[in-house]
């Protein structure tokens, strides 16, 4: 072979070295360029749309948030929310905030508890709110203390400090210092009915003023009622082909 066929052949074969490289980088560029889109929608998404489930615990919420889930929306994780008690109860509530950025619909600890929907209606501008209740404020009471039995009491009773105190939910103690934050009721009667009811009575009552002026922007969902879902669904503006809620952690 003379040097001009071999010049030839060497540029020959550097060409198609080259298309196949550029092949490969034209997909892998492709494929990246269309993972960050996609990620940014959903960030975009995640940051902009957010769906707050603010009622009591034992109100329907974990019916509400499978739900959620069905209907397609982002859920944030539980157990990560409840370890931010402890800066609700210090009002430090950017760490909260910064946790909502990582999803789309957030329900039970710590958006049941007071002043919080106040914070993340200011946060998040534009936000739905869903304030759960249950048929009676009476209805309420029995379901709570009828799970937190079956959870920690001894032999099926209502839980005392002592049970509280020892539960290992969360963490050692967990449900014994939230039960005080959020209720404070007498050490030896941690589940005073007067206390617990009123107290539910008084935060649906603050939630509802405060949108008083907004009925677009808050739900007052009993999740048991005939035609729940739709109106769930007519709330978010969403179709859903559920007719009936899921009915999850039966006391």
């Amino acid at each position: 072979m003379n040097l001009i066929s071999f010049s030839e052949e060497y540029l020959k074969m550097i060409r198609i070295l080259y298309n196949k490289a550029k092949g490969t980088i034209h997909r892998v560029t492709n494929r990246h360029l269309i993972n960050f889109i996609n990620y940014s929608r959903t960030y975009l998404k995640r940051d902009s749309e957010k769906v707050f489930g603010i009622g009591r615990n034992k109100t329907g919420t974990t019916s509400l948030m499978v739900a959620m889930q069905q209907m397609g929306y982002i859920v944030g994780d539980q157990r990560t929310a409840e370890l931010l008690a402890d800066d609700w109860a210090e009002s430090n509530y950017s760490t909260i905030i910064r946790y909502c950025k990582t999803a789309e619909f957030f329900q039970d600890v710590p958006f049941s508890y007071p002043e919080t929907f106040k914070v993340l209606d200011e946060e998040f501008p534009g936000s739905k709110f869903i304030l759960t209740v249950r048929d009676s404020p009476e209805q309420w009471y029995r379901s709570l203390t009828r799970f937190h039995a079956k959870l920690w009491g001894k032999k099926g009773r209502i839980p005392t400090k002592e049970d509280l105190q020892n539960a290992s939910y969360v963490r050692k103690g967990w449900p014994w210092k939230n039960n005080q934050r959020v209720f404070n009721t007498p050490e030896d009667d941690p589940y005073q009915k007067d206390i617990l009811i009123q107290h539910y009575i008084d935060y649906n009552k603050e939630v509802k003023e405060y949108f008083s002026d907004r009925p677009e922007d808050l739900l007052v969902l009993n999740v048991s009622k005939e035609g729940s879902m739709e109106k769930l669904a007519d709330f978010l503006e969403k179709e859903v082909e559920i007719e009936d809620f899921p009915w999850e952690n039966k006391t």
